[in-house]
């Protein structure tokens, strides 16, 4: 379940492209989640998808394998039951959720994390695209892979988090005619954890259409640069998204 600023920058993208074939780093978000109470945002406990890494460190994310997966699924269930059953909104969460429980008869850690984006983007009405980064051709380097990426979907912006346009190079997106723009959503109300906590908490609270007027705001900021057209902007993400 994605952190609630991811989730706000794909839904503000019209292609996702999910980078699979990059290194698993097990400090990350990548098999693991930040749940907090209903009641008391406060209250967290992480939700971990127990990994094994074949190659050890050198693994890639989708090549990540669960280990135990039919306890996996079961401790999953039951913590997201748990901390969310009362919510008014659980029925519709939870039938929602299914398919995310199936994938983990899969065994790779990544096709769950990428179902469980894959649903709330659905949730919010989302009608991007989602690629894979190993089905389109790109450069090896860090900057230069995403600009390729993006250029391969005919996009013209690439939304970039906080933590990218710290590292990131924009000549090889200059080269391509693609301006790179940062996404900054708010950091007050229910956005002060939004970089920590997986946004299922504010499904849960708000409800998928109150939630879906929060993320509207965040594109209409006049902060940022209006939106391209549609099929135009892209983000690029690992699918560190439990």
């Amino acid at each position: 379940m994605p952190r609630l600023t991811t989730l706000a920058k794909l839904f503000a993208a019209d292609h996702w492209i999910v980078l699979e074939d990059v290194q698993f780093t097990r400090r990350d978000y990548q098999h693991r989640a930040r749940l907090a109470d209903l009641d008391d945002p406060a209250r967290q406990q992480w939700l971990t998808i127990p990994t094994h890494l074949p190659d050890g460190r050198s693994t890639l994310i989708r090549d990540a394998v669960i280990d135990d997966p039919g306890l996996a699924r079961r401790r999953t269930e039951g913590m997201l039951r748990q901390r969310y059953g009362t919510s008014p909104y659980w029925p519709v969460l939870a039938k929602a959720l299914d398919p995310v429980l199936d994938a983990f008869s899969t065994e790779r850690t990544a096709a769950v994390t990428q179902m469980s984006t894959h649903v709330l983007l659905d949730l919010l009405g989302w009608h991007g695209q989602i690629l894979t980064s190993s089905q389109l051709p790109a450069r090896q380097s860090r900057s230069a892979r995403l600009a390729d990426l993006a250029a391969a979907t005919g996009a013209r912006t690439y939304l970039c988090g906080t933590g990218g346009m710290s590292y990131l190079d924009p000549t090889p997106f200059t080269s391509q005619h693609i301006a790179v723009a940062p996404f900054r959503p708010p950091t007050t109300g229910i956005w002060s954890s939004g970089r920590r906590l997986s946004a299922l908490w504010a499904f849960a609270a708000l409800g998928p259409q109150d939630l879906v007027t929060c993320l509207q705001a965040t594109t209409s900021d006049p902060g940022r640069p209006p939106p391209e057209p549609r099929a135009q902007q892209v983000t690029a993400h690992t699918s560190s998204l439990i």
